[in-house]
């Protein structure tokens, strides 16, 4: 093994940081290891993160094995139990300079096992200069981390810490050095991302970093946000909505829910009506916007008049691009503790919305034929529109070039051009 093998569960974030892990391992000389970056979203993502590093065991016998990530943090002893596992490393500590220098051949399977510490502690988030992941078109910039709200499903918050926002001016730097490198798109990522600059001077508000950037960097060609939490969008951003060409018409929604009495009890902060009333309002301002959106399908309590209700929003809202989650809970969590739908129930439900969701895409997707858009070419025949819908092409065009272009048809899953 001549450099580290990574494997990563999970969001956006997840993916960025392992970058940012790569880059501190090659800094600190490290060859021979493994390293699997868990998620601890549902059980699920944490039953296949274990299967995975018995997998990696197999297939490399000799390495040591570092377990880090979300799962890691929430769960730091039941990893260090598994015999494969050789370090166990904290969500804050994995993304500092010292810790891989410590992990040298003779150290790593010497030292303590489990390096986690209180995540509850972290005041500041680690921001890191890569070169953005995936392909050579589109860069992903970490703006925030940790979350200060208690939904009652989620466990992210004790895997990531309270709420902390990377400074405005680090973001346009590293912005504007991605640009120079040649970046045509950047997306900007968080756990919570609508709180970004509570916990910074004078209290900014999201929309003032995305106008911020967008003045501050007049090459940038596309910015984009990943996922928001409606019921927080800030007058700023709404105004950035509008008049800001450079943003892209593209949000993907914290909703988990359509059902009043199951967002109560989810503690989340907004109504169905608040959702709806927002996309509306978004739409009112930019008519090419397009929506995504995280759903919960089985929530404890829920009858099948309350999906029902999550089932209409999918509508009423116009989404377009659905993550549909079957629950599953997670020790520790009040929703763990309520009374459970049968698993059966439970995948039904998600199987329906996924359904509805599908419906929806072959919707937005007929209605593209024949209209122009500027795709974003990540590949030499496939990129993005405007709206992150995919287009295949029938010619090569240059990686990261944004071309014009007419939609001719589609295949259920994607445009054509």
């Amino acid at each position: 093994m001549s450099t580290p093998v990574f494997a990563t569960f999970g969001c956006r974030l997840n993916a960025y940081e392992t970058e940012a892990m790569k880059r501190l391992a090659s800094e600190a000389g490290i060859t021979d290891a493994v390293v699997v970056n868990t998620c601890a979203v549902t059980a699920e993502a944490v039953r296949k993160a274990r299967q995975e590093i018995r997998r990696l065991r197999r297939a490399h016998p000799d390495a040591p094995i570092i377990v880090t990530g979300c799962a890691a943090q929430t769960e730091p002893e039941r990893f260090a139990a598994m015999p494969e596992v050789t370090r166990v490393i904290g969500n804050a500590d994995k993304m500092a300079p010292g810790t891989w220098a410590r992990l040298t051949p003779d150290l790593i399977g010497q030292t303590e096992r489990l390096q986690v510490d209180d995540i509850m502690s972290v005041r500041e988030t680690a921001t890191h200069l890569i070169d953005g992941f995936g392909t050579r078109s589109r860069a992903y910039v970490q703006v925030q981390n940790g979350c200060d709200h208690r939904c009652t499903f989620c466990i992210i918050p004790y895997g990531r810490g309270n709420s902390r926002s990377v400074p405005a001016g680090v973001v346009v730097d590293q912005i504007r050095r991605l640009v120079e490198r040649g970046f045509a798109e950047v997306v900007l990522t968080g756990v919570d991302l609508t709180s970004w600059g509570a916990d910074l001077p004078a209290e900014p508000r999201l929309g003032d970093l995305v106008r911020r950037i967008l003045r501050l960097v007049p090459d940038l060609a596309r910015l984009r946000i990943s996922s928001i939490d409606s019921i927080e969008a800030d007058p700023a951003l709404m105004e950035a909505i509008a008049t800001e060409p450079r943003l892209m018409p593209h949000l993907h929604l914290s909703l988990q829910a359509g059902d009043d009495m199951i967002l109560k009890r989810m503690k989340r902060r907004h109504l169905r009506d608040d959702a709806i009333a927002f996309c509306e309002q978004a739409r009112r301002l930019r008519p090419d916007m397009v929506f995504g959106a995280d759903i919960i399908a089985g929530f404890p309590t829920e009858t099948e008049a309350m999906f029902d209700n999550s089932l209409k929003l999918v509508a009423e809202c116009g989404l377009t691009w659905l993550h549909v989650f079957p629950f599953s809970p997670r020790q520790g969590t009040p929703a763990a503790r309520m009374p459970q739908l049968p698993g059966d129930v439970v995948r039904d439900r998600a199987a329906r919305l996924r359904a509805a969701g599908q419906a929806r895409l072959a919707a937005h997707l007929a209605a593209q034929h024949g209209r122009a858009h500027r795709v974003l070419m990540e590949a030499p025949r496939l990129g993005r529109t405007e709206q992150f819908t995919e287009v295949a092409f029938d010619r090569d065009h240059p990686e990261g070039a944004i071309v014009p272009c007419t939609i001719t048809g589609d295949d259920g899953a994607r445009l054509f051009a």
